[in-house]
């Protein structure tokens, strides 16, 4: 599980990061809203975020991310005790809100809990074809496709199993395009292969037969 600490407290980002890791999570610390908003990727299972930042607050950045239809969970961790700083945060999309000064156990106790809730939620439906943003969903986080990756990915998803041929690839999603030869099509192939990655879903290459989408075995 990776998760992202964003505080402008570079003290406390790090000491977070170092008891996080010593229970064998993968960290990663953002100073800033926006820092953090360029370092997000799908990989990240959740965000433990301060609301005081500069610029751009912890409430913004839960806001737009929710807006952006990325369900990625979030924990505020904050000075903000007041009851109507706790509504405006699980009103803006948290999945919990710890006030500071915190203890670590009590952190690392509601990481558990948030974990084990969201994450055994998404294991049935991992992936979803988003046609209204042309992008995909992993595990509710939004993956940015080119327009011929998403082409390439509605189609093979919509007949599982079936297996298409580079060319069959090449005029059913290019067309009439020129200057387009087999190699695009694996290269487009290559870098959708990456962006599946924890989707529950594979694009599979047999020779003679072509390319397939299909459910990975657990």
């Amino acid at each position: 599980m990776r998760i992202l600490v964003v505080d402008d407290e570079l003290d406390l980002c790090e000491i977070l990061r170092f008891n996080l890791e010593s229970e064998g999570y993968d960290v990663d610390t953002a100073n800033s809203a926006e820092e953090a908003l360029a370092m997000l990727t799908p990989q990240h299972h959740l965000i433990l975020l301060d609301v005081m930042l500069d610029s751009m607050s912890g409430f913004d950045m839960a806001q737009q991310l929710r807006a952006q239809g990325n369900n990625v969970p979030i924990i505020f961790l904050t000075a903000l005790d007041s009851e109507n700083s706790q509504l405006r945060g699980f009103g803006v999309g948290a999945d919990d809100y710890i006030t500071k000064p915190f203890s670590f156990a009590t952190v690392l106790a509601r990481v558990h809990a948030v974990l084990k809730r969201t994450h055994s939620e998404v294991d049935s439906s991992t992936f979803v074809l988003d046609e209204a943003h042309h992008q995909i969903l992993v595990s509710g986080t939004p993956v940015q496709l080119t327009n011929k990756e998403f082409l390439i990915v509605k189609m093979l998803y919509e007949n599982q199993g079936d297996f298409f041929t580079r060319e069959q690839i090449l005029d059913l999603v290019w067309g009439n395009e020129v200057f387009v030869n087999d190699r695009s099509v694996d290269v487009h192939i290559t870098r959708l292969r990456k962006k599946l990655v924890d989707s529950g879903y594979s694009i599979i290459n047999r020779s003679g037969m072509g390319y397939a989408f299909v459910k990975e075995e657990k």
